[in-house]
């Protein structure tokens, strides 16, 4: 494995920026996607070799992404930043779609225990592998694959079941 940090960054950088939208706000996802690559950089050093790589990755994604949860809760008033020019590529109803599809997702993959929904947002949305899953949850890539069955066939329950009552 190439261990210079340019290529771990070059490697690491999609799956932090769709771990961390899956997660956060699309606002916010991204700058918190910044600072994860950022202590990742600072945190090379420091990462023991038999620790793997992706396992690593998420540790601090992970860490920041709750970090950036509770820095959310605490603002008291949201204030509406303005940006310095208008964005003319995506219009109002884009970012609309794009907000109501995030709150139903979020509430679909509200429905699954805080395990299952790390697997299957590490699995499906980030991409990792079962193995590399296993890592980062802490369990074996038989359990991971078990879980993330067990997940995916609860959220077919659901989206069927509220099909079905429109």
């Amino acid at each position: 494995m190439n261990t210079d940090p340019d290529h771990l960054l070059a490697a690491a950088r999609p799956l932090v920026v769709r771990y961390c939208r899956a997660r956060l706000d699309p606002d916010s996802a991204d700058d918190v996607a910044q600072d994860v690559c950022v202590a990742l950089l600072k945190a090379l050093p420091r990462r023991p070799p038999e620790r793997p790589f992706p396992d690593f990755v998420c540790g601090i994604a992970r860490s920041k992404v709750a970090a950036a949860r509770k820095a959310a809760a605490r603002q008291d008033e949201p204030v509406a930043e303005l940006p310095d020019e208008p964005d003319a590529s995506l219009g109002p109803e884009h970012h609309a779609l794009r907000r109501e599809l995030r709150e139903r997702m979020a509430k679909v993959l509200g429905v699954l225990p805080r395990r299952q929904r790390e697997i299957v947002v590490l699995r499906v949305v980030v991409g990792l592998t079962a193995e590399e899953t296993a890592a980062a949850v802490g369990s074996t890539p038989g359990a991971v694959r078990v879980a993330q069955h067990r997940a995916l066939g609860r959220l077919r329950q659901v989206v069927t079941a509220a099909t079905l009552a429109w």
